[in-house]
């Protein structure tokens, strides 16, 4: 089993588990208040397990299934290549530290706001996307599900929405974590091996 697998198997048995048990929902659920105040900063990993319906669970967890596959592979052929070692470990640092990354603002924006609250691992997830970015460039996203754009297009396109959005805030959607978590995974490949720079400019180039 591979940990993209793992991860989409925790979170969608947590995510139903909490959609059907009010009690646990709001006890994993991001709470910046209750974080900050009582000191209950488990939360930070725990809201990323569960998700406010069926349809953002399953949004999420097909972007993460179908992209995040892509970058375990792409950790493992730079394993065998002596790049770097220790692949699932990366991975793990990816998403999790996607996870917390994207939520610092929130915190920070809502601490003193009792009843806001988030859910979702969208902030991971978006970290893994940036990372596919960062290594297929060229490759299709679909915008919608239907209209093919090159990720190099699409990645700035959804940080300049997520960052518009996010000043916004005319809606529930958290979009800061969406900016934040895709920044981090874009960047992360170039701290495992900053010479991975030179191999995403050469791939822009090549096109």
């Amino acid at each position: 089993m591979t940990i993209t697998i793992a991860l989409v198997a925790a979170t969608v048995l947590a995510s139903i588990t909490a959609l059907n048990q009010r009690t646990i929902f709001d006890k994993l659920m991001l709470s910046p208040y209750r974080m900050v105040y009582h000191k209950e900063w488990y939360r930070i990993i725990t809201h990323g397990f569960i998700h406010a319906d069926y349809i953002h669970l399953a949004v999420n967890m097909v972007v993460l299934y179908s992209f995040g596959s892509a970058v375990e592979m792409w950790l493992d052929a730079l394993h065998m290549a002596g790049t770097t070692s220790l692949p699932m470990l990366h991975y793990a640092v990816l998403y999790f530290g996607g996870m917390v990354i994207a939520t610092i603002s929130t915190i920070a924006k809502y601490k003193d706001t009792y009843d806001y609250s988030a859910v979702g691992a969208s902030g991971a997830v978006s970290a893994v996307l940036f990372s596919f970015i960062f290594f297929q460039p060229w490759s299709r996203l679909y915008l919608m599900g239907i209209i093919p754009i090159p990720g190099i297009i699409f990645g700035p396109l959804y940080l300049w929405y997520s960052s518009y959005m996010g000043r916004r805030a005319a809606d529930n959607v958290n979009h800061d974590a969406h900016f934040y978590g895709a920044i981090f995974g874009f960047l992360y490949p170039i701290a495992i091996d900053p010479q991975l720079l030179m191999n995403f400019i050469h791939q822009l180039l090549m096109r």
